[in-house]
């Protein structure tokens, strides 16, 4: 049997690397700020310095090794995040939390801990069987990267003065500097598969096990992803008064909250010298909306935009289907290389068999499916609730990948899902027609 030692395998040095990712994240943050909220709906930033290191530890202990005990009430406390509906939102203060250093030798302790045991743990090639070592290096390596994205849309709300801008985060647009409509591209009727067979031996999370394949009419779909210009037409033309182009609930949860455009624009009055028009806050500036950028919206805003054009939005099979052929590993704007989206068609080899551009990297798209499960699901018995506690109706899957989201989530099966009033993931949309 081939046994490699742990500190030279793979997946360990990506643990690693994972790492180094959060850890320049929460760098980011000036430490006065970080017991803030950015988003009602999310934790206090300062949970998630604690949360990565616990939920390794909780994941590893007594199923990759025996971990010696630490403190069991932070262990408890910072297992879970939370993903509030119904206006359920926390109420906690700053001073429910434990102090910083409380949480940070926490934190350094659960982390050398698991490095003690990595040093002399010998990793099998068990491949990807339930509660494989492989598999559990996946799962903590993914999920750090999950909230590495999380963790940048947090920010992203967080006011620019409360941040430390590193060196190099000054974001480039590229493309053909305007785009002026969104022409459609033609897909066959055909079949598309959603999800995978376990026997394939990729690793996957739970949902993305049990191949469906599901034959697709004939549809059009928008070359790009809307734009902020295009949709800048909808918000000027009073797309969002008028209650016909949004459900019931859209429309009362718009009205309760008063909105009005996406999160993160702004209209700067003219004040004498005419300098009046629409703004877009990146990451760490204040700038003229760009135009060529992706617009991200929650599905509701996604929705109502595409009444408006006379569309709807694809399903999570047309989308699949209209990507097939794309090189979703090629080029694009994913994997951390840039802290704010990029002009639509700035990577015209990032393109389906069937010519539409741009689905992997730039913004996670929305779908107007419903998330839920795929025939024979079968949870992770070591993390029930990742996948079942969202399969409740109120939840809608994204597709693709952002800027800020790790290459190896761009793989095809993996799907995404938020709630649809929801406004700070870095998503997008584009909309399909029936032939």
């Amino acid at each position: 049997m081939n046994r490699d030692p742990a500190l030279q395998h793979p997946l360990v040095h990506r643990l690693i690397e994972a790492r180094r990712v959060t850890d320049a994240l929460f760098a980011v943050v000036k430490p006065e700020f970080l017991y803030e909220r950015p988003i009602r709906e999310r934790h206090r930033i300062v949970f998630y310095i604690g949360h990565l290191e616990a939920f390794d530890r909780n994941l590893f202990d007594r199923r990759l090794f025996d971990l010696p005990a630490l403190s069991s009430e932070l262990d408890q406390l910072f297992a879970f995040g939370i993903d509030p509906v119904d206006d359920g939102f926390p109420t906690d203060v700053p001073s429910d939390w434990p102090s910083l250093e409380v949480v940070s030798e926490y934190a350094a302790q659960a982390r050398a801990q698991i490095d003690q045991k990595l040093t002399s743990l010998e990793i099998t090639n068990e491949g990807m069987r339930t509660a494989s070592a492989e598999q559990l290096l996946h799962v903590a390596i993914e999920h750090r990267l999950m909230h590495a994205e999380t963790l940048a849309y947090m920010l992203h709300q967080l006011p620019i003065e409360q941040k430390v801008v590193p060196q190099q985060s000054v974001n480039t647009t590229f493309g053909s500097g305007e785009i002026t409509g969104n022409s459609m591209v033609s897909v066959p009727a055909g079949s598309t598969v959603l999800g995978m067979s376990r026997e394939a031996g990729a690793f996957g999370w739970d949902n993305e096990f049990g191949e469906l394949r599901v034959d697709v009419p004939a549809f059009e779909i928008d070359r790009h992803m809307v734009t902020n210009g295009a949709y800048r037409a909808f918000v000027e033309a009073g797309g969002y008064r008028d209650k016909s182009l949004w459900t019931d609930r859209d429309w009362t949860w718009k009205e309760a909250e008063h909105i009005e455009h996406p999160a993160g624009w702004s209209l700067r009055e003219g004040n004498g010298d005419g300098a009046r028009g629409w703004r877009l806050r990146t990451m760490f500036d204040d700038i003229p909306l760009p135009e060529n950028w992706p617009v991200y919206v929650s599905h509701a805003e996604a929705s109502a935009y595409a009444r408006w054009v006379g569309k709807t939005l694809p399903t999570e099979a047309q989308w699949q289907r209209a990507a097939h052929g794309a090189p979703h590993a090629a080029s694009g704007n994913f994997d951390f290389r840039s802290w704010d989206p990029q002009a639509v068609d700035a990577h015209p080899d990032n393109v389906s068999a069937f010519g539409v551009e741009g689905q992997f990297g730039n913004g996670w798209e929305w779908t107007s499916t419903l998330f839920d499960a795929l025939p024979g699901f079968e949870a992770f018995p070591f993390y029930l609730g990742y996948s079942a506690n969202f399969f409740d109706g109120q939840h809608y899957v994204l597709k693709g990948g952002s800027a800020r989201t790790a290459a190896c989530m761009l793989r095809p099966t993996f799907r995404n899902w938020f709630q649809p009033r929801y406004q700070y993931v870095y998503a997008g949309f584009r909309c399909v027609r029936g032939n």
